[in-house]
């Protein structure tokens, strides 16, 4: 009894601990862009006025122009191909299937100092300019494998011969994947996209390979910055409002899957 007692308080702790590991630098963050000083900490003063700096500054507006439209244009794309390769996947046989799989696994597991190292060669040797282009192409092909691991098993989960039973209903190959396909793996689309956004908007190690001159996305502004000390509490702010924004989005995307997942049982 004792022993159990003293494993479950050990759990406790240890699950404590590396909560508070993973979310104290979060914490900072949020009270340093609170704080109304820039340079002394001793005394903590309340203030939104670093919020308000982030339309002030220009070079951090451009950068966050520029993440948005990366990871927007990168997520919106790479779902796309995602899907579609995973139900290409999908239709294989065992054998290929798991050759294929391998394949795909390859880009997750591989180091992100390695993929940018590679892309950055393979792009300047077809002579690709580098920025805009190179960082979006980069992003897609690093998104499009967790889109994949996230469709799977949504194709997996369905019924095998749905897909021929929309063909012997009249359904063309495409209306079938469109109409009949798609609607059914929604949430592992959903949660592939939400996954490519948040790698896109978050990475650093690739967009660093990918840019050129004073072209940044938000994590290399940060790292030019870092190196002249010219770090703002309004990039603080910036990374609280991502914070804040994905969590209300991981909640939202949450609740509808046990909606879904509610109305399903109450067909059934």
């Amino acid at each position: 009894m004792k022993k159990h007692l003293l494993g479950t308080i050990l759990q406790i702790l240890l699950t404590v601990f590396t909560f508070f590991i993973i979310y104290l630098p979060i914490i900072i963050i949020l009270l340093i862009s609170f704080h109304d000083s820039q340079y002394n900490y001793n005394d903590f003063g309340f203030t939104f006025r670093w919020y308000g700096e982030i339309l002030n500054d220009r070079p951090l507006m451009d950068a966050i122009f520029v993440t948005l439209q990366i990871a927007i244009l990168s997520t919106m794309i790479s779902t796309v191909f995602g899907t579609l390769f995973a139900i290409g996947i999908h239709s294989l046989r065992k054998k290929s299937r798991l050759k294929v799989m391998v394949l795909n696994n390859v880009p997750v597991v591989n180091p992100d100092i390695v993929t940018g190292i590679m892309l950055f060669m393979i792009f300047r040797f077809i002579r690709i300019s580098f920025g805009f282009p190179t960082m979006l192409l980069a992003h897609i092909f690093f998104s499009i494998p967790f889109v994949i691991l996230s469709v799977l098993p949504k194709l997996k989960s369905l019924d095998p011969n749905l897909f021929d039973a929309a063909l012997d209903l009249g359904a063309t190959k495409l209306k079938a994947i469109l109409y009949v396909i798609v609607p059914s793996i929604k949430i592992g689309m959903l949660a592939g996209a939400l996954i490519a956004f948040t790698m896109s908007i978050d990475d650093f190690i690739i967009s660093y390979f990918m840019k050129q001159g004073e072209f940044h996305n938000v994590s290399t502004l940060i790292y030019s910055r870092l190196g002249k000390r010219q770090i703002s509490p309004s990039v603080f702010a910036y990374n609280s409002v991502v914070v804040v924004l994905t969590v209300g989005i991981m909640i939202t995307f949450n609740r509808m899957n046990r909606i879904n997942k509610k109305v399903k049982g109450e067909r059934l």
